[in-house]
């Protein structure tokens, strides 16, 4: 199987590209832009395999995109290409717009287009998975403000959305482009809602890697609000495991929460 990777030298991506190669037969054609957040480094352990491919390329250039798809033929896509900082989409939202969702939306289109030329075989096998957050869900209620007894709320695949920054809403605008997608074209998606991931090659502006490099320099601990929220963090390559099952025994028409 021939796999499209977009965003595949950022940071879950990236860990998606080396769990295909060096665990599967697959083959990966990596689509990226390479802004801040895109380090090739994070791939020279598989860069040289002869089933890895890089295009370096915008998913909002509608023309790269369908050639990508006319050269490579993929028979499915993980789409992992976003802006992902909460902190960056409340300073500079217009980017979170146009890769978030005009991105994902020109994407759509040239794999729909590519799939609707597939014969019956493969079009029943072809899959676009779209990989998005539980920041799409808003927040849980502090669990101070649950009695002891009462068990603590958990997002569900069936929990209605409430983003709440910029980032999220465009996230959130995405995952129902893909559902759209699926529900008025038969073009078949999947979605995955995951929560905050650490690692390995983690850009050094996120939380766990920005307190690291802080204590190791000897420098303040940034703390955000009164430092009461809670996160749910996953090792972004057991994240990666879990996206490749999804992506490879998934159905069609499904949401996967990953935690």
């Amino acid at each position: 199987m021939k796999i499209l990777v977009t965003g595949g030298a950022g940071f879950i991506g990236s860990a998606v590209v080396r769990h295909i190669i060096k665990n599967t037969q697959d083959e990966v054609v990596n689509v990226d832009k390479l802004t801040y957040a895109g380090n090739l480094e994070s791939l020279v352990e598989v860069s040289d395999n002869v089933r890895y491919a890089f295009e370096h390329a915008d998913i909002c250039d509608k023309e790269a995109m369908e050639r990508i798809f006319a050269e490579h033929k993929p028979d499915a896509v993980m789409h992992l290409a976003a802006e992902s900082h909460v902190d960056r989409s409340i300073t500079g939202p217009a980017a979170f717009i146009e890769t978030n969702i005009v991105g994902t939306y020109v994407l759509l289109e040239a794999a729909r287009a590519y799939w609707s030329g597939l014969n019956e075989a493969e079009k029943s096998s072809f899959r676009f998975h779209h990989i998005s957050t539980d920041e799409v869900y808003g927040d849980l209620p502090h669990p101070d403000e649950h009695p002891a007894s009462a068990e603590l709320p958990l997002f569900t695949e069936k929990t209605a959305y409430a983003p709440s920054s910029p980032y999220s809403a465009s996230k959130a605008s995405s995952d129902h482009l893909v559902r759209a997608w699926l529900r008025t074209y038969g073009f078949p998606t999947i979605v995955t809602n995951c929560s905050n991931n650490y690692g390995p090659f983690h850009f050094p502006e996120k939380l766990i890697p920005l307190v690291i490099l802080n204590a190791l320099d000897g420098k303040a601990l940034p703390i955000y609000g009164k430092g009461d929220q809670i996160r749910d963090w996953l090792y972004v390559e057991d994240h990666a495991r879990a996206l490749y099952t999804v992506m490879t025994k998934g159905k069609p028409g499904e949401t996967y929460n990953i935690g």
